[in-house]
């Protein structure tokens, strides 16, 4: 369904109604994924807790879903692995969101690039900490009060290098693995208590401006796939907001690909 009060949303001309009267906590949205995720939540209704680190940032996804005719508000995070750093989050977004939480997104995380034998003690224990730590235990705090209020939706962020290897990123990639695994354990704890828990597997995404002509480096990595280039953030958005409405209500432990195909079809030239 549409809603006839029809107000500009950046590019996008409608106002939904998909999350209309829901509530939503997404991490690490004040930047690409997380962001396209928090604006496309904003335009089909839901009302929005923005969380990240950057104050400024945030406040400016706020004021974008705002000027849609959206509801949102920013509540700064830094999401560090420690158990306490998850529970302060997940009690000041239920008390921004009226005393709930509908929707969490898992999102937040960091990506170091190098190899195994360049990747130090520190390093490791800090993506583990970000990347599987926090998200483990935000899951923790929010999803017994959604069990208490009658369900919910968890979406989880992982990655298409999780299954398909590459040379480098193996740090980042098995904690993203981690993420598929916690999916489906979730779903199978929380799902009979009315949560349902999923994941989007994004494949190479970046933002790019309209003026960029040459080919970025990730682009050589889309070769071969039934897409043949980079996605975008708002395609990573529109999964999440299938994943967190009620069109999805019969979806439980699920890993969905949004990776234009890199992962599952091998495109071979005649």
């Amino acid at each position: 369904m549409i809603d006839t009060n029809v107000r500009p949303f950046g590019r996008t001309t409608i106002m939904g109604s998909r999350l209309r009267h829901k509530t939503a906590l997404i991490t690490g949205a004040t930047s690409n994924i997380g962001r396209a995720i928090a604006l496309a939540y904003g335009a089909e209704g839901a009302h929005v807790v923005v969380s990240g680190r950057d104050h400024e940032r945030g406040a400016e996804v706020v004021e974008e879903i705002r000027a849609a005719g959206g509801r949102a508000d920013f509540v700064a995070a830094d999401l560090d692995g420690s158990a306490a750093a998850s529970r302060a989050l997940a009690a000041q977004a239920t008390r921004v969101l009226g005393g709930r939480i509908d929707i969490l997104v898992n999102n937040a995380g960091i990506y170091p690039g190098p190899t195994t034998p360049d990747t130090d003690e520190e390093t490791f224990d800090r993506v583990y900490a970000v990347n599987v730590k926090a998200p483990f235990f935000l899951t923790a705090a929010v999803a017994p009060a959604m069990v208490d209020a009658g369900g919910g939706a968890i979406v989880n962020l992982g990655s298409w290098i999780a299954r398909l290897g590459i040379p480098v990123g193996a740090l980042y990639s098995s904690t993203k693995g981690a993420v598929e695994t916690l999916t489906r354990a979730w779903a199978a704890e929380f799902g009979p208590s009315g949560v349902r828990v999923n994941a989007i597997s994004p494949g190479v995404v970046r933002t790019s401006s309209p003026e960029e002509t040459a080919p970025a480096p990730g682009d050589v990595m889309m070769v071969g796939t039934p897409a043949g280039a980079i996605g975008s953030p708002a395609a990573i958005a529109a999964a999440a907001v299938y994943l967190g409405s009620e069109e999805a209500s019969f979806v439980h432990g699920a890993v969905l690909d949004v990776d234009g195909g890199r992962t599952t079809v091998a495109v071979i030239a005649a």
